[in-house]
């Protein structure tokens, strides 16, 4: 029997998530928020809901980051309120700057030392993710998931607001677009997270939105460039200009042409994600996600043909099984594999450019040269608490929309 106490996290840029995490408030939940926006000067104002009271502590923080928030604060407080004997459920009310599969990432992945009377270890020991929740404005949100507006560390508004519907077992959508508009986010909305149930308005019934979340869910389950890229079944025809493409290719990209023509992925496209096989790269395979005008390029870890018989042990066995379907005696599961979905892009188009930049027939058949070629996807990690101070938090994912990692664990 899982004794762990439920957490339901609640997220969104704009839309009504402080009502929605309200809405589940009863006899031992607690809603928890964390409030970010003088986080840079070192302070944090944390909130703890009951149906009883709001308790307001305002926290100082040695370093001011959102990562420093996760570690010396949120996590601990999960599990000190699991061994509260009046709590049986918790729900997180994300700030705005925070995403849901980073922070699940954190619970699952970070040890927490410290915490009187529990054996030190993550949070995931005493709490588990009974579902995650992301609410949006149907006025704004294809805007923004859309467009180039930037935030202070790096990330782009398009990257947190897709990041936290990709992520969802439900949806709670503020109405206010027009017709046409709001079909059109629909469409978009049942390719970005097909299985999440969806309820339109501000006072919706939440706890029945959640008892029709499917088996399947992910519940906080992370995932990364290796897993399926297609979760749960998403329509494949157009529907209002929206159109989801698969692209696969068995040969390497050009790592110059691949970058010339990677701009395609920011025009007319909401979400593009999958793993690239780049000839100058023979043993990891390269993330490459947009959304927006936002792209992230990003290591994805080495090809099961680059591991040893041990490491590709440590594997999960759905990757294994994945990669033997696709099995080549020479290259191994080396392969490209993407998902883009379009709004107001020719996908046609996109398949041309990215067909373009992959390896010709003469250069595929002269591998040695490969290792010769420019790399300008050579470096492509930033840590995201470098700016804040001169010791990085770097056991904590970036908190961008995508993938975390998904080996090692972290401590706090």
């Amino acid at each position: 029997m899982d004794t762990r106490t439920p957490l339901i996290v609640v997220s969104g840029r704009r839309g009504p998530t402080e009502r929605t995490a309200r809405a589940l408030l009863r006899p031992g939940t607690v809603v928890v928020h964390h409030d970010l926006d003088h986080v840079g000067e070192g302070v944090v104002r944390r909130t703890l809901t009951t149906v009883h009271d709001d308790r307001l502590d305002v926290l100082e923080l040695a370093h001011g980051c959102v990562s420093c928030t996760l570690r010396e604060d949120l996590l601990p407080l999960l599990r000190r309120l699991h061994a509260r004997s009046n709590v049986d459920r918790i729900v997180l009310l994300l700030d705005p700057r925070l995403e849901p599969e980073a922070l699940c990432w954190a619970v699952e992945h970070v040890v927490v030392f410290g915490v009187v009377g529990q054996i030190d270890g993550p949070a995931a020991h005493d709490v588990r993710i009974e579902a995650t929740v992301t609410c949006i404005d149907a006025a704004t949100w294809l805007t923004d998931a859309t467009g180039d507006e930037e935030l202070d560390d790096d990330r782009t508004v398009a990257q947190v607001v897709v990041g936290q519907v990709e992520f969802a077992d439900a949806l709670v959508v503020r109405p206010g677009a027009d017709g046409w508009q709001q079909a059109k986010l629909h469409a978009v909305l049942s390719r970005l997270a097909p299985d999440a149930p969806l309820a339109w308005g501000e006072d919706v019934d939440v706890e029945h939105l959640l008892r029709q979340i499917p088996p399947g869910a992910r519940r906080g389950t992370v995932s990364d460039a290796h897993s399926p890229l297609l979760r749960g079944q998403p329509p494949l025809g157009e529907d209002c200009g929206v159109r989801l493409l698969e692209f696969g290719a068995r040969r390497p990209f050009h790592p110059q042409r691949l970058h010339e023509a990677i701009d395609v992925l920011l025009d007319g496209v909401v979400r593009a994600r999958g793993r690239a096989w780049v000839a100058t790269q023979p043993d990891n395979a390269l993330l490459i996600e947009s959304a927006g005008e936002g792209l992230r390029v990003a290591h994805a870890g080495p090809w099961l043909a680059a591991m040893t018989p041990e490491q590709q042990q440590r594997v999960s066995g759905e990757r294994r099984a994945m990669a033997a379907l696709r099995w080549d005696d020479t290259h191994g599961d080396r392969d490209t594999s993407m998902v883009i979905l379009t709004h107001d892009a020719d996908p046609d188009e996109i398949h041309r450019a990215l067909e373009w930049a992959l390896l010709t027939d003469e250069e595929f058949a002269d591998p040695a040269a490969w290792p010769t070629w420019d790399d300008p996807f050579g470096e492509y990690h930033e840590e995201p608490c470098d700016e804040y101070h001169e010791e990085p938090c770097d056991d904590l994912p970036a908190p961008t929309a995508g993938t975390a990692p998904t080996e090692g664990e972290g401590r706090a």
